[in-house]
């Protein structure tokens, strides 16, 4: 889109600082567009109690996010034509936390191809910060900077010393522009600075002080504003306004009442007082009350659905810029927002088009306090989807507190109060959404992290149940949480790589059958409680990679289930394993490289080694390597394979496919190395036995039919366990982690069920010759039908979430296995391929339902929004609650 703001030509006879001025005497003189561009409003603070409010910032104020994208990239783009394109290309971009951190971002879209990085008030484990600095008239103070890259801010984006721009959305003093300079330049020195803001308040003092810091550090400083101007501040401002937010606040307190009734209360009381100045939109955690417009939005027909949208956010591709992004991540999002917005488009539903009422129905995405910028794209691309038929805004949520008072001539009318809900470093305490209640918003679009979708998010007191009572119908988009894996330095790079790990010493296949890119994990703890899991995976509190699920032991009813199944797929799955292996000797040989994605991929692998022996005499390498959904491939490991082997000669090989995650994470995962490393040649492309999700090209089978090796875990894979992906045991120069399980030998069938599929070699080898005639001459270009298929089920399911609708029987076996399942869907008379399904759920207590027209045998659907003693259809309920 154009970076150029497109301002709303719009008549304002009252000025939103009109009220802050008349009654402390505060003047705001400047260029002709400063009051378009602030007002004014009052703030619980012993530093300042004026609150500058900006109209285009989409902080305190709903705009347009066209608008607010615009004006920040009208600045970056001032700067790269400051700079000129060569040097805007070297120069690294630093926003300012809370507030400035989407308006940053927007500023180094504008120079294009400069990697950004934004401060931090939140800690992040694992990370060592490096630097930070002080906010001196902040009720917040201490900024971190976290870059993943820690050399970031140490050089430019190839390698030399560069422009350092930063970023906030006004310079009142200029003091925490010179404290980040000033410890940046202590340990990175450079020659050019270039300073960006909205608006430059500051005094010619603090001009001419910062002219001097420059000339002391021998640094070329420059200045790129919007607008200037300056605060006129009587004497004795400070505590009179500080006195005159205690008055209001007191009017406007609601009486005490039982804290059980508090919620329904507050709501009642926002429709008895339409127009009223402190009107109450709710009771706020602490007992204060929130101000609020005559305007509500509510009805008396109760608090707003909430519906959770599953955005598809593009695999490693960060939240924002708390660790850095770089241009390769801003490509990714680019092309990645249309469909985002497409599917908030289609959840909102009806609440997004024109109604019975005239005009445009108005749309509010509201981001989450540093996370600004992926719902400010999210909602430049809903303007985009939507067009005509919404009226789209965007604000996000705040740690500042600040009064609101309900006049025309006071920049914040109404506020909501709630509980933080990301586990703050500093401690619980309140957040607030300003000028939200009474907009008349018929829809909310909150858009949070995935660390911030915690039970304080969900609670009756809640940002979301506040949202509720004031718009028709919230929507809950989760940006996944980005997990930084610091880049060591080139001079780190280790000179000799690990080795694979060979049985019988790791595995019980033969030394010859895969080497296994991984590390020993077997005397490390790592298994948890399959509900203790489920709870802290779905809670945003840890990754499915980071521990193991207790190993199942199958009963001796499901073990000879097992038998019977194998005995009686056995053919099939020759069929299927010479077909995908000649398929890929055809169009990728003579002598591919086989990399299974452990664990499913192995026993297929091997099979798939078997095969190429038996009818070519070919000795094929074949390796296993770990890939992690949401995290990438083992980076280490594919250094090893480029070292020893041509990437052009690697074929990745999986089980089956399911919605197709996988199958993204990988190329997603193959670019995001090949521009961090500089090696290049490896094929996403994955070869698989079996596609019922039509998500590959190379395939043994599209059938979804029972694979005996997904009935098990380790027992049927070598005896290794799914890999491990935690910070504290997996170095950036190490392979990721997995354990040997040697305790379970005796009921290993690993070496049983290659026995048994090689057995049926010879006699399947005609039609596996007829098959793979017939594959080569057809269009196998993937149809993605699984994951149409996988959406649709989230949403006549209410799960809202992809990620835990699990299609296939090698899918729902592991559902059953390794997560907490809600309930099982069955094609009708799908039969014997379901009967260690059927086994499973009971012994579970699962519920199997029978349905039509799935295009799978059947879907796992893991218990949505799990805890410890959730009930009910929804996941939610607790018992005793």
């Amino acid at each position: 889109m154009s970076g150029r703001a497109r301002r709303e030509e719009t008549v304002d006879v009252v000025w939103s600082g009109d009220w802050v001025a008349e009654r402390l005497g505060v003047a705001l003189e400047g260029d002709g567009e400063l009051r378009e561009l602030l007002g004014l409003a009052l703030r619980r603070n012993p530093k300042r109690a004026h609150l500058l409010v900006s109209n285009v910032l989409g902080k305190h104020v709903p705009q347009k996010p066209s608008v607010v994208y615009g004006a920040g990239y009208g600045l970056g783009e001032r700067v790269r034509a400051l700079l000129g394109a060569e040097e805007a290309r070297r120069a690294v971009v630093l926003g300012y936390a809370e507030t400035a951190t989407g308006l940053g971002h927007a500023v180094a879209d504008g120079l294009r191809d400069a990697p950004y990085l934004h401060s931090t008030r939140r800690p992040v484990a694992g990370v060592a910060p490096a630097g930070g600095f002080e906010e001196a008239h902040s009720h917040a103070t201490s900024h971190l900077l976290l870059p993943e890259d820690p050399g970031l801010l140490a050089s430019g984006a190839v390698g030399d010393a560069s422009a350092l721009v930063l970023v906030d959305d006004e310079f009142s003093t200029g003091n925490t522009v010179l404290n980040t300079i000033r410890a940046l330049h202590e340990l990175h020195p450079r020659e050019r600075y270039v300073i960006v803001a909205l608006v430059d308040m500051r005094s010619p003092a603090d001009r001419d002080r910062l002219t001097a810091f420059a000339a002391e550090i021998g640094a070329r400083v420059d200045l790129v504003t919007r607008a200037a101007g300056t605060v006129s501040l009587p004497d004795g401002v400070l505590e009179r306004g500080q006195a005159l937010v205690a008055e209001r606040e007191a009017e406007q307190a609601p009486p005490p009442e039982p804290a059980e009734h508090a919620v329904q209360a507050g709501r009642a009381q926002t429709q008895a007082q339409p127009g009223g100045a402190g009107a109450d939109a709710d009771a706020g955690p602490s007992g204060g009350a929130d101000g609020a417009a005559g305007h509500s939005g509510e009805t008396s027909e109760g608090p707003a659905p909430l519906t959770r949208v599953d955005l598809g956010w593009p695999a490693g591709v960060p939240d924002g810029g708390r660790h850095g992004f770089t241009p390769a991540h801003r490509a990714a999002l680019e092309a990645a927002l249309p469909g985002m917005a497409e599917r908030i488009a289609a959840a909102l539903g009806d609440d997004a088009r024109s109604g019975p009422r005239s005009g445009p129905r108005r749309v509010l995405v509201l981001g989450f306090e540093e996370l600004m910028y992926a719902p400010l794209r999210l909602g430049t691309a809903l303007e985009e989807a939507l067009g005509a038929d919404a009226d789209v805004r965007y604000s996000t949520t705040t740690r500042s507190p600040a009064l609101a008072v309900d006049d025309p001539g006071y920049a914040i009318r109404t506020r909501l109060v709630f509980p933080a809900h990301d586990a703050p470093a500093d401690g619980p305490g309140d957040r607030y959404a300003y000028n939200v209640a009474g907009a008349g918003f018929d829809a909310v679009v909150a858009v949070v992290d995935s660390t911030a979708d915690t039970p304080e998010l969900h609670a009756p007191d809640g940002l979301l149940a506040r949202l509720a009572a004031h718009t028709g119908h919230v929507l809950l988009a989760v940006v996944p949480s980005y997990t930084p894996h610091p880049t060591p330095a080139p001079h780190q790079e280790p000179s000799v790589l690990p080795e694979p790990l060979r049985g019988p010493d790791f595995s019980s296949y033969a030394p010859e059958d895969v080497g296994w890119l991984l590390q020993d994990l077997s005397d490390t703890r790592l298994e948890a409680p399959t509900e203790e899991r489920e709870e802290a995976i779905q809670s945003g509190g840890a990754h499915y990679a980071e521990s193991l699920p207790v190993e199942y032991q199958p009963s001796a009813e499901y073990q000879a289930l097992f038998t019977a199944a194998l005995d009686a797929s056995a053919a099939r799955i020759a069929r299927a394993v010479g077909t995908v292996t000649e398929t890929v000797l055809a169009e990728r040989g003579p002598r591919p490289v086989l990399v299974s994605l452990a664990r499913a991929g192995t026993p297929v692998g091997v099979l798939m080694r078997h095969w190429a022996r038996h009818r070519h005499g070919l000795d094929l390498p074949h390796y296993a390597i770990s890939i992690v959904r949401g995290r990438g491939i083992d980076a280490t490991a594919l250094r090893w394979l480029a070292a020893h082997h041509d990437p052009a000669d690697v074929v990745f090989v999986d089980g089956w496919t399911g919605k197709g995650a996988i199958t993204r994470e990988l190329a997603a995962a193959i670019r995001a190395f090949e521009e961090s490393s500089g090696i290049s040649g490896f094929d996403p492309e994955i070869a698989v036995l079996a596609d019922p999700g039509g998500c590959v090209r190379t395939y043994g089978t599209r059938e979804d039919f029972l694979i005996p090796s997904a009935c098990l875990n380790s027992t049927v894979s070598g005896l290794i366990s799914r890999t491990v992906l935690r910070a504290d045991l997996v170095g950036p120069d190490d392979f990721h982690g997995a354990k040997f399980y040697r305790e379970l030998a005796e009921s290993d069938v690993s070496g049983d069920f290659l026995a048994a599929v090689a057995a049926r070699f010879d006699e399947v080898a005609e039609e596996v010759d007829a098959a793979t005639k017939e594959l080569l001459a057809a269009d196998r270009a993937p149809t993605w039908e699984g994951w149409a298929a996988v959406e649709r089920i989230s949403e006549e399911y209410g799960i809202h979430d992809v990620n835990l609708v699990k299609p296939g029987v090698g899918e729902t076996t592991r559902v059953l296995l390794r997560r907490v399942p809600w309930k099982i869907l069955a094609r009708r008379g799908a039969g014997a391929d379901l009967q260690h399904i059927r086994l499973l759920a009971e012994q579970r207590g699962v519920p199997v339902e029978e349905v039509d027209d799935l295009p799978y045998s059947c879907v796992g659907l893991i218990h949505p929004r799990y805890t410890r003693g959730a009930t009910g259809a929804d996941g939610k309920a607790v018992q005793g609650a």
